[in-house]
């Protein structure tokens, strides 16, 4: 399905894996890629090592307007550099995890990243963009728009097989971060997580990656045979 022209929007909270199908979905469709989460948690690595306090807003923009941050394009190679320097790895950590909401959540924090993330796509004739206010705020005109969600505690045991945690205690950690990160991006006054108006929700629950790349694949067909 390489014709595929247009902007697929994938939104939903953590754990769902819509990184991977994002991926997966933009190599089928011979599209560009972008994880705007990738970009919001390189911009916690400039405020945690500017030394921002996480109740400072102000300085938190600063830090991030500061901060030369790259963001690739490409499903098949990661690319993600804070001042030139590769943090790929590091923004997937323990202490990025615990301080993206707060920097998300601050107003220009977002319009500065949301203005990146919109040139980004303005330069692909084809991309899949996956977030959490993708379709509702980012690009609310998008082809097509997915809501993917899936039962808590089957986020919380593949967000530990992705980090290679099989201890109970430490799967019931993830549940508890995944619950809190949740409540705290729900209910933020600045592109609170839901899914857009006329965003198609995908429950991922009893469905693995390839069932789901294909749901959205198919979704994606019907879209550009019928638009809106």
């Amino acid at each position: 399905m390489n014709g595929f022209r247009g902007q697929v929007t994938l939104d939903g909270p953590s754990g769902t894996g819509k990184s991977s199908v994002a991926r997966d979905v933009a190599t089928r469709l011979g599209a560009a890629y972008l994880d705007t989460g990738a970009m919001y948690r390189a911009a916690t690595v400039a405020v945690l090592d500017a030394g921002v306090d996480l109740d400072d807003p102000e300085g938190i923009a600063r830090a991030v307007a500061e901060a030369d941050i790259e963001v690739g394009t490409s499903a098949e190679t990661e690319v993600v550099l804070v001042d030139g320097e590769d943090v790929a790895v590091r923004i997937r950590g323990t202490e990025v995890t615990r301080a993206v909401s707060p920097v998300s959540a601050v107003p220009a924090v977002r319009r500065l990243l949301v203005e990146r993330q919109r040139a980004l796509v303005a330069a692909a004739e084809a991309v899949v963009v996956e977030g959490r206010d993708i379709g509702t705020v980012v690009l609310p005109d998008a082809t097509l728009k997915i809501y993917l969600t899936a039962a808590p505690e089957v986020r919380a045991e593949r967000r530990a097989g992705q980090l290679g945690v099989t201890d109970p205690a430490r799967i019931a950690h993830i549940a508890a971060d995944l619950r809190r990160r949740d409540a705290y991006d729900s209910s933020r006054a600045d592109s609170p997580l839901r899914p857009a108006a006329d965003a198609i929700v995908v429950d991922s629950t009893g469905l693995d990656r390839a069932a789901v790349v294909e749901r959205v694949l198919d979704l994606a067909g019907t879209a550009v045979r019928d638009p809106a």
